[in-house]
């Protein structure tokens, strides 16, 4: 995930991401015309390291697919946010691709929101059918506690940041 708290220091970030890793290209707070060359910039390094880089907000050229809410199967990848079960059979109905469920932990994205914890994720993904991306406070030893939940992966804006 990205967002502006990673500054200039993006690109380097994306450059040192493992291969077959993705990118949810956020930047919704950045002007239209930068977000843009950002995002070009951001392009050049995911497909040279081959990784899967999607756009959340409004859509750029050639991203291999969409994350958001509404994000539906169509042309190249699809994933949405997922916080509660409703959003998850909504996500599933869709047809998306795989689903970031959030917060797992306390983050700084969303101060003061209730964090699902182990228990919680696990009751959220009880019967689902879709991949499923641990996001919220995520860093490589929290992912590790996970083991045993039905996660494929984990996503994260702050863990990278260092």
């Amino acid at each position: 995930m990205t967002d502006e708290r990673l500054g200039a220091a993006l690109p380097a970030i994306v450059a040192r991401m493992p291969r077959g890793s993705g990118i949810v290209f956020r930047h919704y707070a950045t002007p239209p015309v930068e977000r843009r060359a950002l995002f070009l910039a951001v392009r050049r390094i995911a497909r040279a390291r081959r990784l899967v880089l999607l756009v959340a907000g409004p859509p750029l050229p050639r991203a291999d697919g969409i994350h958001g809410r509404t994000a539906r199967k169509g042309r190249g990848l699809a994933t949405r946010p997922v916080h509660t079960l409703r959003e998850r059979i909504a996500a599933e109905r869709a047809g998306v691709d795989a689903i970031f469920v959030s917060p797992v932990f306390a983050t700084r994205s969303h101060p003061g929101a209730r964090a699902l914890g182990r228990v919680r994720l696990g009751l959220l993904l009880r019967n689902n059918r879709l991949p499923a991306i641990a996001l919220g406070g995520m860093t490589a030893p929290r992912a590790r506690s996970l083991t045993g939940q039905a996660i494929h992966g984990w996503a994260a804006i702050d863990a990278w940041a260092v």
